[in-house]
């Protein structure tokens, strides 16, 4: 008999969801999957290879690395346009911010070496250390993640900041979204103890989807209650819903493992 033996989940990633849901299952949970979004990796994107270009027209004075997935991304994308050794160079001429171990692997996996790591893993340490740092009149190099930070970048640019921002990967809806329409449907049904969310914008379109369902209301509001809990690997990804006015359960380390753990403590029978 496992610790999830009955326990119910609705998963919505898309990446590394066989993990989470392979780990979930271990302990004996019934897991249903409907990834909320589709990332698309952008290796030939116009967007990202002129940012890059433009960022290695000048020197750059800091740069700031928000995911290890997403720098190992550009690198990638970078290398195929021949471009990696140079933006290599001109990134270890700069001050370097990371926000966390993830991204901390990946520099250092890269050969770089960062100034500032974020304790807790967070944009607002990540860009409060950064802003802190002096950028007026430094260009910035900054790499995203599936969403454009405007709350993050724009202080940067009103503090003198030249920015340039990459984003080596976006979303949007997959391309089938009946299965979120199912696990909505399951949720406000009562046939469900957890949703699982390892992202931000996965979050943020399960609440669109629904509203597109004409379920939006509905849904924030049975979520609120808290009969269903909302589990989330960190305070990033949990921020559209709590932003939501919904209750999130969240592990101390931003570890798919440890969200596991915390959901079997929690939930286990």
């Amino acid at each position: 008999m496992g610790e999830l033996d009955g326990v119910r989940f609705g998963v919505t990633a898309e990446r590394r969801a066989d993990d989470l849901i392979g780990a979930l299952v271990r302990y004996g949970a019934q897991v249903q999957h409907a990834p909320t979004i589709t990332i698309v990796p952008l290796d030939d994107d116009p967007q990202l290879r002129r940012g890059t270009e433009d960022l290695l027209a000048a020197p750059v004075g800091f740069t700031a690395i928000t995911t290890g997935a997403g720098f190992r991304g550009w690198l990638d994308a970078a290398g195929g346009w021949g471009r990696r050794d140079a933006l290599l160079e001109a990134l270890a001429a700069s001050r370097i911010f990371a926000r966390g171990p993830k991204a901390v692997g990946a520099l250092r996996g890269a050969g770089l070496r960062e100034e500032y790591s974020a304790p807790g893993e967070r944009n607002d340490e990540l860009f409060g250390a950064l802003a802190s740092a002096g950028v007026a009149g430094a260009r910035v190099a900054v790499q995203l993640h599936g969403t454009a930070l405007p709350e993050f970048i724009d202080p940067l640019t009103a503090a003198g900041a030249s920015v340039v921002a990459v984003q080596p990967y976006r979303w949007h809806s997959p391309p089938d979204t009946e299965p979120v329409r199912s696990l909505i449907h399951d949720v406000l049904a009562g046939e469900l103890e957890a949703l699982v969310f390892t992202s931000a914008p996965a979050a943020t379109n399960f609440l669109g989807l629904a509203d597109d369902f004409g379920r939006g209301t509905e849904l924030r509001s049975a979520l609120r209650e808290g009969t269903v809990v909302c589990a989330c690997v960190g305070p990033m990804t949990a921020a559209p819903l709590e932003t939501a006015g919904i209750r999130t359960l969240q592990p101390e380390r931003q570890r798919l493992g440890a969200l596991v753990k915390l959901l079997v403590a929690t939930l286990g029978r």
